[in-house]
């Protein structure tokens, strides 16, 4: 009897080691696949070079320009626009990037891929392409570094800002008011630029 109680103890003992060691080299390899997941958004936001957007007026003339970052949080807009009348106005990314003076409709509507309503302030909001407004001296420039945490410079991804065909940002003639559909009632398209790769 002594024989089976201490060939059943060492049993015990040598399963109970081995599950032990499963659940550590479990950890390990959870461990390491969180590792590799983070550094590929890593190193694919580093392979992500900044692009820089030629803001042109209703007159086809260059009016400022906008770079944008690929950051872990999002993307970084610093804007510098000139030629704009002194106060706030609203600032979006647009689905085409095309830019036709003087109207700039062919830029098409706010950038939409998940079909949301206007504006931070809208419960069925915000589209991908809303920011927040920029304010223009009484010389009208305007500067202005933004943060947009719901695009991306990622090729291949839904919210791209350089998916096929690009897309574009447009500074509006009146300021953004967060909530009403489509465009924040933020009036005439003054400036527009291109953003491609």
């Amino acid at each position: 009897m002594k024989k089976w109680t201490m060939a059943l103890s060492v049993l015990m003992i040598c399963m109970l080691l081995a599950a032990c060691g499963s659940t550590g080299q479990e950890d390990h390899k959870n461990h390491n696949m969180n590792s590799e997941k983070k550094s590929e958004g890593a190193s694919s936001m580093a392979k992500t070079k900044p692009v820089t957007v030629e803001l042109m007026d209703a007159k086809g003339k260059k009016a400022g320009t906008a770079t944008l970052e690929q950051a872990a949080e999002g993307v970084k807009v610093n804007v510098e626009a000139t030629g704009l009348t002194p106060g706030e106005h609203g600032i979006h990314f647009h689905e085409k990037g095309v830019c036709e003076a003087p109207k700039f409709e062919s830029a098409g509507k706010h950038f939409n891929p998940t079909s949301k309503m206007h504006g931070f302030k809208n419960p069925k909001g915000p589209h991908v392409g809303d920011l927040k407004n920029i304010k223009a001296d009484s010389s009208g420039k305007a500067t202005g570094d933004l943060m947009s945490s719901l695009v991306t410079l990622q090729e291949g991804k839904s919210n791209s800002l350089l998916k096929e065909g690009g897309t574009a940002l447009v500074v509006h003639a009146k300021a953004d008011d967060y909530k009403t559909d489509p465009t924040g009632n933020s009036g005439d398209r003054m400036l527009c630029g291109v953003i491609k790769k």
